[in-house]
């Protein structure tokens, strides 16, 4: 449809694109997407196209002004930067498949809003030794998985598959559905998280920092744990509170399978 156009001239760096025809060739030829900042008064027949594809595809996209562009490239943006992934999301029904092939207990860790990409970079980290099988994140509202997280990971987002969901609601609904417990890690929680049996299908919640785990995902948690504390410091950094639950369940497994 566009080919015949004139291309502009642009550049891609790092895994930056920008420019309305090769973000719209990017999105065409499948390639991964982390995340698309559109100029906010674009109105153009292209960038409905752009806006209509980036949907079908799942990527998000974000409205911004164009001075957030500008800081973005110094180059002619056109009003449209795209920052191509640096991790190949996962469809969790593969995951899942993937898991009861090879006869294993399936074990997923889900984040809800995590915005510190360091913090995203460390739970990866420490997931991949537990032995998790996928790190869930939303499509909407958390960090990007750039380069600071794949550095702080240690290179382990180049291992551990990543699922990118666009409503996390409804991976929930699926996981529960395929027989996977969904535990919640919440300072709220009833119950201590080592009280609690973490050795079968399992789906760890950790939520932001300052809000928690969003009340609708709650909702489905059949567990709600909590990390007891006795220091006057009132919580723990979501990587160290995901470390501590994870390698729970990992001893508890590890002692399941003697």
């Amino acid at each position: 449809m566009y080919e015949n156009r004139p291309r502009p001239s642009f550049k891609q760096k790092e895994n930056l694109i920008y420019g309305v025809h090769p973000v719209l060739e990017a999105l065409n030829a499948g390639k991964e997407i982390e995340r698309i900042f559109v100029q906010r008064d674009a109105r153009s027949s292209v960038f409905r196209d752009l806006l209509q594809l980036a949907e079908q595809m799942q990527v998000p996209v974000q409205k911004v002004p164009s001075e957030k562009l500008d800081n973005l490239t110094r180059s002619n943006h056109q009003g449209v930067v795209a920052f191509v992934s640096l991790v190949d999301y996962q469809p969790i029904e593969n995951v899942l498949m993937d898991v009861f092939e090879k006869a294993e207990v399936p074990f997923f860790l889900m984040l809800d809003r995590i915005t510190d990409v360091r913090n995203i970079g460390a739970i990866a980290r420490t997931a991949e030794c537990a032995g998790i099988h996928a790190l869930i994140v939303p499509s909407r509202g958390s960090a990007q998985i750039n380069a600071d997280a794949i550095k702080t990971s240690a290179g382990a987002l180049n291992n551990l598959p990543v699922h990118r969901s666009p409503n996390l609601k409804d991976t929930l609904r699926y996981l529960k559905e395929s027989g996977i417990q969904v535990t919640a890690v919440t300072e709220y929680g009833d119950t201590n998280f080592y009280d609690v049996d973490l050795s079968g299908p399992q789906v760890l919640i950790l939520g932001s920092e300052e809000d928690g785990i969003s009340p609708e995902y709650l909702k489905f948690a059949d567990n709600k744990v909590r990390i007891p504390m006795k220091g006057a410091t009132s919580s723990l950094n979501v990587s160290v509170a995901a470390g501590i639950v994870m390698f729970e369940a990992l001893k508890q497994r590890i002692q399941s399978e003697k």
